[in-house]
């Protein structure tokens, strides 16, 4: 498999990535209903990312999104600066101080335990970067003049708003005029896109995305919310996929979308909130490659686990061009992000190789 990276001597960053970075508030053990006190994160979808292609995987990496020039905004900067991240492509936007004009988006989180699931509960309506427009961010500096070799994106920011829809897309466009690289996770939340149109809306934005993408990540109801693609006589809860279905289904979306060269999703089986079974899977010149499957695995914080694939993935391309090692890197990122509390991961990427190579959890002395 062949991916036309940008040579990274012309290029300041490796990877930035494109959406909503919000304050992820965890009441740790406990419920939100219930807290006297929150840890404070920070994460997004898109973010995510990024950051744990910086922080696991040593790449020089950047964020772009938009804050209110508040003191909670000055926050989020402090956050994204502690995890490596760059802040130089953030778009100030001004408020008032009631936060009528725009304000900064806010995520209560809890983990679950046994029986009972994970709870998240946002707050996010009316958030600076929703509001943004294609002309608050130069696309022509960041991808022409800075230069960049991978761009990453998804669904859920371009979901919030009429105006996340267009920046996506321009983003996009922009960042193929100049070889840039793109990954984007449909990550299709119906409950986004009922404001601005529904199931009907959220297809129109990704089929004109998907034209510009390189490497799509998403699940079945993914592609079939988003796409119009489905798996025929696949298990309703991806127990047990149906790989030639899945293969079909693939080959029809390569068929409609000739520039997609990998595409890849993970599968959960979640048997309890702390006990799911992971592994993945992603197509690349016709072929499927299937990662290490972690079956029983012990879940202490599963949001962001998706994310960490990403980058996971992402890296594993842009270093080896190899599907099947690039799917086992996702995986066991994953994996590992899923250990620790908060958003993005923690790992390194000698725990994440060891991992694909089969360590265990004995105790390291």
């Amino acid at each position: 498999m062949e991916l036309k990276l940008r040579p990274k001597e012309e290029c300041r960053f490796d990877a930035v990535s494109l959406g909503e970075v919000m304050l992820r508030l965890d009441p740790g053990e406990g419920r939100i209903r219930t807290a006297r006190s929150f840890t404070a994160w920070e994460g997004g979808g898109e973010y995510n990312v990024i950051r744990g292609l910086h922080k696991c995987f040593g790449m020089n990496t950047a964020v772009i999104t938009a804050f209110a020039d508040n003191e909670v905004g000055k926050l989020m900067k402090d956050f994204i600066e502690q995890g490596g991240v760059s802040t130089d492509l953030i778009y100030w936007k001004k408020t008032d101080g009631i936060g009528r004009i725009c304000r900064n988006g806010i995520n209560f989180t809890e983990r679950g335990f046994g029986i009972r699931g994970a709870v998240g509960c946002s707050d996010r309506a009316n958030t600076a970067i929703s509001q943004a427009t294609p002309e608050d961010f130069d696309f022509e500096y960041i991808f022409g003049k800075l230069g960049v070799r991978w761009l990453h994106t998804g669904g859920i920011y371009a979901a919030l708003s009429e105006q996340a829809c267009e920046t996506v897309i321009a983003a996009c466009k922009t960042a193929k005029k100049y070889g840039t690289l793109v990954s984007y996770d449909l990550n299709y939340r119906p409950s986004m896109w009922s404001a601005i149109g529904g199931q009907e809306k959220a297809r129109e934005v990704n089929r004109e995305v998907a034209k510009y993408v390189d490497v799509m990540i998403g699940n079945e109801e993914d592609f079939t919310a988003c796409l119009g693609f489905e798996i025929e006589g696949n298990d309703a809860n991806l127990k047990e996929l149906n790989l030639d279905g899945y293969k079909k289904m693939i080959g029809t979306a390569a068929e409609t979308y000739p520039n997609f060269k990998v595409v890849a999703t993970t599968l959960r089986t979640v048997k309890t909130a702390t006990v799911n079974d992971w592994k993945a899977i992603c197509w690349a010149d016709g072929e499927i490659y299937q990662s290490k499957e972690y079956n029983g695995l012990e879940i202490l914080d599963r949001v962001g686990g998706g994310d960490s694939f990403a980058s996971g993935l992402v890296y594993g391309l842009m270093t080896t061009g190899d599907a099947l090692k690039a799917v086992n890197y996702g995986a066991a990122h994953g994996a590992l992000a899923m250990t620790t509390p908060g958003d993005t991961s923690m790992a390194s990427v000698n725990e994440v190789e060891a991992i694909m190579g089969g360590a265990g959890a004995r105790v390291k002395r």
